[in-house]
């Protein structure tokens, strides 16, 4: 016997052999149909008797081995079952000559058989045969399980009668020797009538009554034969027939009452036939050590071992298993074929699996996969070797699934996993399958990634690359030989994402919502003001919805902060986002990331195409010809404030363009609003610029809804008049504007600030001889100021203008432009984008002196003013009906203006605004501006810059011309105009309103004008000077009163510290 069978067991003792054998030409489908019916019938109870018989079907059995059936008969073929086809009465004489000819075969131990013939009809099939059954196809044989019962009967009453002639031989001492193959020639010359000779006749008799006995149920008169065996055999030393006679012993005595109890523990009930776990183990092993000492009964004590793991098996005695199966390997059979030795290599695999070896197992399996491919075979069976290389995964803690690795520490032994993937990537790619080798090669880089060498992330990529130049890798699941499929294998770890971040649109681009008149919505699902299950659970929707919202039809961005493990350059191509809710347009992107690049942002952009929630799922990427779908969800350590955004109906976009320059400076509002864009410009005091800005639609929706507002930064300067104007009527004539259409809008500024607080000029002035008093100190020429080079700081800047006092000024407003339109408009949304305005103010004229003279006519008097240009350039001043005085850079000179007297118009007094009472301070500016500005418009004095008025780049609406008011009273200059004090007056020109007059005066003074209305104006100034830096005093011109002031009358003083005005009634003035 040299071809052991491995899926012998000890109940197989008891059992008969009966082989399924196809006759001529039978589809295996079609005999596999018939062969499982037929083994359906294992177990057929005896008639009148409680007996019950075992029948094992083999469909394949050598032949040599049935010459072992007298040393253990269920090795001893006894019945023959033959399936044939025959669709016709000629064939029918060859095909019955077919089945007899398989007869002869296991002739010899045959006790029955049968013929099963499918598709035959007619009169032949009439005939009545004890042996053969007609049927006329496969699917028309109901009756296939009773002949087949009726074929084991059959098979029982033979066995029966042979039982019986063995167990009441009376031949005496003529008892014949039963033998196995190799001891024929052995016992050739042998006494046949010594003691010795009878005594091992009469045990191997005993030994094979047993067996029939077993076989035919027996079990009791079996246990008696097995025992007088055993003594019989020991006394001759009949090692070979005394190890089968231990081996049947634990058969009957397991399976007597009890059966194999997988419980070892359960000694109650046993009956005294029955033998304990450890008597089953000694048995086995003694039986075993007789086989040992016969090389030629290898195969009976490999099948022995195999016998003994299955018993130790159910009984959970897997380390006592372990020994049997470690015999079993060293035991040493004839020159095996590859497939025995892969045969044999698998089931010593299935074994250890069987008793939870699965490491060994493994290993086992894995011998038996190369050995599908051993040199010798000339067709190496590549698809078994790739089927048994997936058995053994489980056995390293392997699996195929990469979500399995990314679940806790690592398993197994990662060199042995390495090497087994990449004999995966080799049997599948010798297999024709390229597509296997990328998924397995994909696989091996992206979980063993941490344990590979840098030399080895060289190698692995550069099989990837190879192998997708053939084959791209893809995302979809791959279907295995043997039905299993396998996994997509995304690159999470190329490279590696450790932190996701939706980001907001810009500050232009951001949807904000209009405020509901009835305020926000109130939830009136529940009664209570705050329940804790509400807010918990709106706690994790806060962890995943974002408090932002992305605009349908403008690009959104999503930030990842990645890294690149890997020892050179790693190249990300058709990089990506995945998204779900709303169809979303992905914007691919591809990047380079250098060696260890460390924490690196990349920036991943999508467009929204509809309206709704939007849910980041994940990236994709395409790194090595592997393209990958990689979800936040299978990313370990991955920070995240949130995946889940609104996106809102599409909404205008609206672009600015100006005619000044762009600005270095960078507006911060306190608001904490982003500026846009910023522009900048340099006025002088009273100067007008115009801002064009064109408002262009770049977006895809209609602009319809247009506001502007302003927003002064600068709280530090007293602005006079409107500082930003525009007229927005004629632009909202150009809406809506459509998609890449341009309107245009124009924004004056006006520049009115008071340089009054100039201390240092006032000093240059007095010490360069210009008299700072009512009258001039010299005769009134011109005089060019020079600052004295000590006077100047230590820290001034170089290149100054000449006679610049170096103290401009700076102001910062922000135009607010919020518009909406299209589908956003309708839901209420808006967009707000923003201007910053960067202004440089510099002084231009001012008045050092402010004398009155009377006129030749009653009706007129004489203003006189000491004009000093603080600019760098040459400039002229004007009054109403006056010549221009031309004033060089740094030059004061003196201008005379006859002024015609006049009223003030009546101020009516306000009862306030809604009922309120009015506020005295209030109204007393508010009288003091009105009659400011009518000052302003008698005198309409102007500045012009002469080298301007032809320059074209300034763009002024009145070039380089200013208007130099006169007239604020103290209480305005002081609260309503400039809100400080100051030691001397200067003016700076508007073209629409100007800025006040101030003048310095020196101690007590006092000056009269003749009014023409028969009434005296007076001022005054009373006590000391009001104690300031230079000296001067502060006093407003003219007295905001309707009433003529006369000289020397009293009235009470307004104020401590300033010029006091006094007020008296007087009569008609001749």
């Amino acid at each position: 016997m040299s071809v052991p069978d491995y899926m012998q067991c000890a109940e197989d003792h008891q059992t008969l052999l009966v082989v399924v054998q196809p006759v001529g030409i039978v589809s295996e489908e079609n005999f596999f149909r018939i062969y499982k019916r037929i083994s359906s019938v294992s177990q057929v109870s005896v008639r009148d008797s409680q007996r019950v018989l075992s029948i094992r079907y083999r469909h394949h059995y050598p032949p040599e081995n049935n010459e072992w059936g007298d040393f253990q008969t269920h090795r001893k073929v006894v019945g023959l079952v033959t399936v044939t086809d025959c669709f016709s009465a000629r064939d029918w004489p060859q095909t019955f000559e077919k089945f007899h000819a398989q007869k002869e075969i296991y002739g010899p131990t045959l006790y029955d058989s049968r013929l099963f013939v499918f598709g035959l009809q007619g009169e032949v099939t009439e005939q009545p045969r004890p042996d053969v059954a007609f049927y006329p196809s496969y699917e028309d044989c109901e009756a296939v399980e009773k002949r087949t019962e009726d074929f084991v009967e059959s098979l029982f009453i033979v066995l029966e009668s042979k039982r019986l002639d063995r167990a009441t031989d009376k031949s005496g001492d003529k008892i014949p020797l039963l033998c196995v193959p190799f001891e024929k020639k052995d016992f050739v010359g042998l006494d046949t009538d010594s003691r010795h000779y009878k005594k091992r006749c009469q045990g191997r008799m005993r030994k094979h009554v047993g067996d029939l006995c077993l076989q035919a149920g027996m079990l009791q008169d079996s246990l008696v034969h097995y025992h007088m065996s055993v003594e019989l055999l020991r006394s001759v030393n009949d090692f070979l027939w005394l190890g089968g006679a231990q081996e049947v012993l634990i058969d009957p005595g397991a399976l007597t009452t009890n059966g194999i109890n997988p419980d070892t523990s359960a000694e109650i009930g046993r009956a005294k036939n029955c033998l304990s776990p450890e008597d089953i183990i000694d048995k086995y092993k003694e039986a075993i050590s007789y086989y040992s000492k016969y090389k030629s009964a290898g195969v009976v004590e490999l099948e022995a071992c195999v016998k003994a793991v299955r018993v130790l098996a159910i009984q959970k005695r897997s380390m006592e298993a372990s020994e049997f199966l470690q015999n079993a390997v060293y035991i040493n059979l004839r020159q095996l074929s590859e497939e025995e030795k892969i045969q044999r290599y698998s089931i010593l695999s299935e074994l250890y699996e069987l008793i939870g070896f699965h490491r060994k197992s493994a290993f086992f399996k894995r011998v038996a996969a190369m050995q599908c491919v051993a040199p010798s075979i000339p067709e190496p069976g590549w698809r078994a070797c790739y089927k048994l290389l997936l058995e053994t995964l489980p056995g390293y803690s392997l699996s195929l699934d990469p979500q399995d690795f990314s679940k806790g520490t690592h398993r197994g032994w990662a060199a042995v996993q390495m090497r087994l993937l990449h004999e995966l990537v080799y049997a599948s790619r010798r297999m024709g399958n390229p597509a296997l080798s990328v998924r397995h090669l994909s696989f091996l880089l992206q979980t063993m990634l941490d344990f590979l060498s840098d030399q080895e992330k060289k190698d692995v990529t550069q099989s990837l690359e190879n192998y997708t130049c053939k084959c791209p890798g893809t995302m979809e699941l791959l279907t295995l030989p043997g039905g299993p499929t396998l996994p997509p294998v995304p690159f999470t770890k190329l490279p590696i994402v450790r932190r996701v971040k939706l980001l907001n649109l810009p500050a232009s681009l951001r949807p904000q919502k209009m405020k509901s008149l009835l305020g926000q919505n109130v939830s009136t699902k529940s009664p209570f003001i705050y329940s804790p299950i509400i807010a918990h659970s709106r706690g994790e929707e806060r962890n995943k919805k974002i408090d932002f919202q992305w605009v349908q039809g403008d690009v959104c961005e999503v930030q990842l902060m990645v890294y690149n493990p890997m020892p050179f350059e790693l190249r990300v191509e058709n990089m990506g986002l995945l998204t779900s809710g709303v169809d979303f347009e992905s914007l691919p992107a591809a990047l380079s990331l250098p060696a260890e690049s460390g924490l690196y942002p990349v920036t991943l952009v999508g467009v929204p195409q509809t309206t709704g929630m939007i849910t980041v799922n994940g990236y994709h990427t395409t790194v090595f010809g592997v393209f990958s779908d990689c979800l936040l969800d299978n990313l370990p350590g991955v920070k995240t404030s949130g995946s889940t955004v609104e996106v809102i109906p599409a909404l205008p976009r609206l672009q600015i363009s100006t005619s000044l320059p762009r600005s270095a400076h960078s507006l911060q509002p306190s608001s904490g609003d982003e500026v846009s864009m910023n522009v900048s410009v340099q006025l002088y005091n009273g100067e007008t610029q115009q801002l064009v800005i064109k408002l262009e639609n770049i977006g895809m929706e209609p602009l319809e809804k247009l506001e502007v507002t302003s927003k002064l930064l600068t709280t530090k300067e007293k602005l006079y008049g409107d500082f930003l104007s525009w007229n927005l009527e004629d632009t909202l004539a150009q809406f809506p504007l459509q998609p890449g259409k341009v309107a245009t809008f124009v924004v004056s500024i006006k520049v009115k600030l008071d340089f009054s607080c100039q201390e240092n000029l006032l000093q240059d002035l007095s010490d360069d001889g210009i008299s700072v008093s009512g009258f001039p100190l010299c005769s009134p020429f011109r005089q060019v100021v020079r600052p004295r080079a000590e006077s100047k700081p230590a820290n001034a800047p170089e290149g100054g203008k000449p006679g610049d006092p170096g103290h401009g000024k700076t102001l910062e407003a922000i135009l607010n432009f919020k518009y909406s339109g299209g589908p956003g408009h309708v839901e209420g949304y808006y967009r707000n984008l923003s201007l910053g305005l960067h202004v440089e103010a510099e002084p231009s004229v001012l008045f050092t002196r402010v004398t009155t003279l009377p006129a030749t006519s009653t009706r007129q008097c004489h203003l006189l003013l000491d004009v000093f240009n603080s600019t760098e350039h040459e400039l002229t001043v004007s009054a109403r009906g006056g010549e221009e005085l031309i004033l060089h850079t740094g030059e004061c000179q003196r201008m005379a203006i006859q002024v015609d007297k006049f009223n003030f118009e009546s101020f009516p007094e306000s009862p306030g605004e809604k009922g309120q009472p009015a506020n005295p301070k209030q109204l007393e500016e508010e009288r003091q501006e009105a009659r400011s500005l009518e000052i302003d418009s008698k005198l309409d004095v102007h500045w012009r810059i002469i080298s301007f008025s032809w320059c074209p780049p300034w763009h002024w609406a009145h070039p380089a011309r200013g208007l130099c008011p006169l007239g604020r009273t103290q209480e305005g200059l002081r609260h309503g105009a400039v809100g400080t004090r100051s030691s001397h007056g200067m003016c700076q020109g508007d073209t629409d309103q100007g800025c006040p007059l101030f003048f310095p005066l020196p101690g007590p003074y006092q000056r009269g004008i003749d009014s023409g209305w028969g009434k005296a104006t007076s001022l005054e100034c009373l006590g000391s000077r009001v104690p300031c830096q230079c000296g001067g005093l502060l006093v407003t011109f003219p007295v905001p009163s309707c009433h003529c002031w006369a000289p020397g009358a009293s009235q009470t003083a307004r104020s401590s510290q300033d010029a006091v005005v006094r007020e008296t009634e007087v009569g008609q003035h001749g």
